[in-house]
């Protein structure tokens, strides 16, 4: 269990509690989310003189005196196997995988072994692990896409990693090829992609 005392300043006062949290969490590479703190929060694990009976958008005074306590956490129950990897780079936030065709990214329904997670459980020591059944997971390829995935070590570069995602400043570039008989040397293909009407499984265009 890691415990955290934060005493809050005068520029901070009025604050929301989850607000202020979030931003010492920030400053210490905790990584944090939001709604994770908010959850500790309802948990118990934070303090304010010495009470629980909280709320994330408590108000904060100046000299409040908050407890923050983090339980550390496993990686959980997925299973490590020896498979090998091609890590195109790597340090002590990321690392970036060229994922071969025809391996699933993560344990679901179906695949609960073999997937990339459980050969990441093998190769890296530490994942992010804001989703614990998706531990270093930031986005996917599918099963039978190949190319690089960037994966997160910590849970700072994880929220970091997908907030470039969110806001479109990661470009991503997709390469298909094309069987059969092709009229135009160049063309654009803009249709969109939805649940296939009968294989709910499946995605289809059109």
């Amino acid at each position: 269990m890691q415990e955290y005392a934060l005493k809050v300043p005068e520029k901070d006062s009025g604050r929301r509690l989850d607000l202020f949290i979030m931003d010492f969490a920030k400053a210490k590479n905790l990584g944090l989310s939001r709604s994770l703190i908010q959850k500790l929060i309802a948990g118990g694990k934070v303090t304010l003189q010495n009470s629980t009976l909280l709320k994330p958008h408590q108000k904060i005074k100046t000299n409040d005196r908050i407890t923050l306590k983090i339980e550390e956490k496993t990686q959980g129950v997925i299973g490590a196997e020896d498979i090998k990897l091609e890590v195109i780079y790597e340090d002590e936030d990321l690392a970036i995988i060229n994922k071969p065709a025809g391996m699933v990214v993560h344990p679901a329904p179906g695949n609960y072994r073999h997937t990339l997670v459980n050969a990441l459980m093998h190769r890296f020591k530490t994942l992010s692990d804001i989703n614990p059944h998706r531990p270093g997971i930031v986005h996917r390829l599918d099963k039978d896409t190949s190319g690089l995935l960037v994966i997160a070590k910590n849970n700072f570069a994880h929220l970091n990693l997908a907030e470039q995602f969110a806001n479109h400043s990661i470009e991503r570039k997709y390469i298909a090829l094309v069987k059969g008989r092709v009229e135009f040397d160049e063309d654009i293909i803009e249709v969109p992609i939805g649940r296939h009407p009968y294989k709910r499984k499946n995605m289809s265009v059109g």
